[in-house]
């Protein structure tokens, strides 16, 4: 989606885990006023500082988290990776789980809580550990005075022909908002209008497309025990992921035919190439919701893993549009 403005709604936002700033630009763009964010990436902040907010701080927030200054609303898509079917699924046990703790911290740091809260991590965080591992989070939570909802919200559903299926929390503060904090609803899903081949690149460089030696492996449907249909052309796309630059199967990556740009050049005859090829960081730009203004300003490789790990800004416009219907509608004045 493209840059859009509101009037300021006077709530400030901290953002943690920031990456390239999906779930910060949604806020944004809807009149919430970002006052600090912070990721420990480097190429993450300096896409981040490029296109959102240069004074993004760069750093390990387990050792900073106490320079984090009070806010209205606190977010932030921490570490999905102790949670994900993709993963060990270790949970807490992942030294990576306990930022959730971390998290718990600076809502305690000042004597104002944050009012509102919003995180976002894998649909799988709901089920992990027979759904221990998010009753935990969520007692937490409650116990220091959030009202405390929960759901599943697919990027699909959202203008984006992608499955991206992510959990996104969104609390409370009892103390400010009451019984009311019952009554929030999440955005309601629309029917998609656009598919993937809506969003593909007219131009696309040789350097996408597979050698002709490595298709047959790309496009095997398993082996050893493992079987998984590789299905390519799809409509909508599966979700994008952190380590798509590796090149998975067709059974966990996305790849097309393009013979139209096939065409534009000439065979190599050291790397013989097909008419098959991946997205394109641009493509991928594009289906998480990006503005075309996007500046890239790290490599390739760099870009895959910050859209892979990024959530879709057309989602979290979404969500923060849905506090502000929710805000209006208690009459809430900050």
């Amino acid at each position: 989606m493209e840059r859009k403005s509101e009037a300021t709604n006077n709530l400030s936002i901290v953002s943690l885990f920031s990456g390239i700033g999906g779930l910060d630009l949604g806020f944004l763009y809807s009149g919430y006023n970002l006052i600090w964010a912070n990721d420990f990436d480097k190429a993450a902040v300096k896409t981040y500082a490029a296109n959102i907010d240069s004074n993004i701080i760069e750093g390990d927030i387990t050792e900073i988290y106490k320079e984090i200054p009070q806010s209205d609303i606190l977010i932030g898509g921490f570490p999905c990776q102790p949670f994900s079917m993709m993963g060990k699924q270790k949970g807490f046990d992942d030294e990576r789980g306990t930022l959730f703790f971390t998290i718990q911290k600076i809502i305690e740091l000042h004597s104002k809580k944050p009012k509102i809260l919003v995180l976002e991590n894998v649909k799988n965080l709901l089920t992990h550990d027979h759904g221990k591992t998010f009753a935990k989070m969520k007692n937490i939570l409650e116990q220091l005075g959030y009202i405390v909802h929960a759901k599943v919200l697919d990027t699909k559903d959202f203008g984006l022909p992608q499955t991206r299926r992510r959990v996104f929390v969104v609390a409370f503060l009892k103390s400010v908002f009451g019984n009311d904090a019952l009554d929030y609803k999440y955005p309601k899903g629309q029917v998609l209008e656009h598919s993937v081949f809506d969003l593909l690149d007219k131009d696309v460089s040789p350097k996408y497309f597979l050698s002709k030696k490595i298709l047959p492996t790309i496009l095997a449907d398993g082996s050893g025990n493992y079987h998984s249909k590789s299905e390519i052309d799809l409509p909508v796309a599966r979700p994008l992921t952190a380590t798509m630059h590796k090149m998975h199967r067709a059974n966990q990556d996305n790849y097309y035919h393009d013979i139209k740009n096939r065409k534009k050049f000439q065979e190599d005859p050291k790397r013989p190439i097909s008419d098959v090829r991946r997205f394109t960081p641009n493509e991928c730009r594009k289906l998480q919701g990006f503005p075309s203004d996007w500046k890239f300003v790290v490599s390739d490789t760099q870009l895959y893993r910050e859209f892979g790990n990024a959530v879709s800004v057309n989602v979290s416009y979404a969500v923060a549009q849905s506090i502000n219907k929710f805000l209006r509608e208690i009459g809430y004045v900050g």
